[in-house]
């Protein structure tokens, strides 16, 4: 596994364009039958460049690229990362780019964050029922398809990967601190966010060396996303596009959460998916980790060789949720349309999906590969053979999709900022939620 970081961070948007890379690996396997029209022979191979963020393998297509690669002459993959962060570097360039009518590729990635103003704006987008795609509806949930479509009843979107949720943990340290290591046992000292915390004060009081978490903004994140699942599945805005940041239960619980967690000195106080919250996984800065399926390859691919075997996954306190997952969209602005859609559609095959998550950990949003069997009893080397399968597949099916606003992203970065600032000192405590609140509607516009 060797994806870094996702989703985050703190770097110009200027610096986006220079950061992009082309991924090649090795891979075999035959391709999965594409229900979008082939195109024709060409004298020279079409280019496809998809564009994805996060760090190292980020969304998980080096072995699937390769594979179609070596059997497609005629037309080419080339992927390009563009940065590690999407809503402070690569949404708002995006977004610059479809309005501009040039510079996206020609089949771009989107986070959950962005699509709701993804929706909003279908002449940004390809229409993929031109191109027979209409016929993928079955291989998802129902939430999962309808975030594709646009407000006017274009099919822009097919999805990538879904949350789940887990904590990811170091063994090694929790021995030294004496607490149990074994991951069902792990998972019993936490059915509750306020016990996570108690138990992170004992392993504090024995490992002087090390916090017991990352930062305050991954875990408000999880909390912040189960606490939506009792308050109709919202956060930032409700179904309308109202901002409810002041009135949603959910957002105060979470705050409230990441309060207490930094106030009683548990926090390594880094913001996650940044170079030194990177760095803070290799050095054993923290113990624990809010890990959606996605983040395992964020924390192994953080952690390098050294760190594989002393990483497990344990349940999350509180229940469940569903944080993170991301679609492929056809820019309206593609010079090869049928082209771009045949290879959004291998990209979201189950058989495609099914083996990024066993190389990688990304849970499939396809219904067809959550239900392989290969999926199902997937492991993890690197996470001490953790059984990934029966810890995130088994649940897929009842995962609750949160509804997120046209400005969800904006206002997450706003608020995350905030969250951040108070646990590094720069807010005051007593300031923070009227701050919290403020920055919201100036990000809301």
């Amino acid at each position: 596994m060797m994806i870094r970081k996702r989703r985050g961070g703190l770097a110009a948007a200027s610096a986006l364009a220079a950061a992009a890379l082309a991924v090649a690996s090795c891979g075999s396997g035959s391709t999965p039958e594409s229900s979008a029209p082939a195109s024709s022979a060409a004298a020279e191979p079409v280019t496809i460049r998809v564009q994805t963020f996060g760090g190292g393998s980020n969304f998980g297509y080096k072995n699937a690229i390769t594979k179609w690669n070596a059997e497609h002459k005629d037309i080419q993959i080339k992927e390009e990362h563009l940065t590690d962060q999407f809503e402070q570097q690569y949404w708002p360039q995006m977004i610059q780019w479809l309005q501009a009518g040039n510079g996206a590729g020609d089949v771009v990635g989107i986070d959950e964050g962005g699509m709701g103003l993804a929706k909003a704006h279908p002449e940004w987008w390809s229409d993929l029922k031109e191109q027979g795609l209409e016929s993928r509806k079955a291989d998802f949930p129902a939430w999962k398809w309808e975030n594709g479509v646009s407000a006017d009843g274009k099919l822009f979107g097919l999805g990538t990967d879904i949350g789940g949720m887990s904590i990811c943990y170091r063994k090694d340290l929790f021995e030294k601190a004496g607490l149990a290591t074994d991951r069902e046992e792990v998972s019993a000292l936490w059915p509750t966010w306020d016990e996570f915390m108690t138990v992170g004060q004992k392993f504090q009081s024995k490992v002087k060396d090390t916090k017991w978490a990352d930062g305050t903004n991954t875990l408000y994140q999880v909390v912040l996303y189960q606490e939506a699942a009792k308050n109709g599945n919202v956060t930032y805005f409700d179904k309308d596009n109202n901002l409810i940041v002041d009135k949603n239960p959910a957002v105060k619980s979470g705050f409230d959460f990441a309060t207490k967690m930094s106030q009683q000195g548990l926090t390594a106080k880094l913001r996650n998916f940044t170079d030194e919250w990177a760095a803070g996984t290799q050095k054993g800065s923290f113990a624990t980790v809010g890990c959606p399926s996605w983040m395992l390859g964020v924390v192994s691919g953080n952690a390098g060789d050294d760190g594989k075997g002393k990483w497990d996954v344990a349940s999350v306190p509180g229940g469940g949720g569903n944080w993170g997952g991301s679609w492929l969209a056809v820019p309206k602005q593609t010079k090869h349309p049928k082209e771009a859609a045949q290879v959004a559609d291998y990209l979201t095959q189950a058989q495609t999906e099914a083996s990024i998550f066993t190389d990688f950990g990304n849970m499939p949003s396809n219904t067809k590969a959550q239900q392989d069997p290969t999926v199902q009893g997937a492991k993890n080397e690197f996470f001490n053979d953790a059984p990934i399968g029966e810890i995130f597949a088994k649940s897929a099916s009842s995962l609750q999709p949160v509804f997120l606003g046209v400005k969800h992203a904006q206002v997450k970065n706003a608020i995350e900022s905030v969250i951040q600032g108070m646990d590094d000192g720069s807010v005051p405590y007593d300031k923070a939620w009227q701050q919290l609140v403020d920055d919201a509607v100036k990000a809301a516009g």
